[in-house]
């Protein structure tokens, strides 16, 4: 099983507390992705997220066919990281780290996703095909949308 990753850092001009917020709920989830993502978050969600929460989702991620998705938030240290981690999707495996740090300019933005494709050999083809390129568009308008919300210096 080939594993990818793919990590993005990002400074913000913001407080922790007011990254945090915003980021930790999924229900900004369509403010921050392309039009193609299109989320509908199917089970109830807390104000704050916590570690063992579980998220049902409907999105039309390829070719806008409709697909369950599941996720857990498998860590969570308030107003520092949490990690979700697809349980059902379709994904062999995908693990995604939202951190946030401070500096003495900004706060710090990083996502550490792994994840893995199914179906073997065709999975790395559609990897390469069509995958890869949506996930770095996925990643390509958050940041995008978070520096025209909190701007700072790429």
């Amino acid at each position: 099983m080939k594993i990818y990753q793919l990590y993005r850092r990002q400074p913000l001009n913001t407080t922790r507390e007011e990254a945090w917020t915003f980021l930790s709920s999924p229900y900004h989830l369509n403010e921050v992705t392309p039009d193609f993502f299109n989320v509908e978050i199917i089970s109830p969600v807390p104000d704050s997220i916590y570690a063992g929460l579980m998220i049902s989702y409907r999105m039309k991620a390829v070719f806008g066919i409709p697909m369950a998705w599941l996720s857990e938030v498998s860590h969570c240290d308030v107003s520092q990281r949490f990690i979700y981690q697809q349980r059902v999707g379709p994904f062999k495996f995908l693990s995604h780290e939202v951190r946030l740090t401070e500096t003495e300019d900004s706060i710090v933005l990083e996502d550490i996703l792994f994840y893995a494709m199914p179906l073997s050999w065709l999975g790395q083809l559609t990897h390469s095909l069509l995958i890869e390129d949506k996930l770095k568009r996925i990643f390509d308008v958050r940041r995008d949308y978070l520096q025209r919300k909190w701007g700072a210096d790429l």
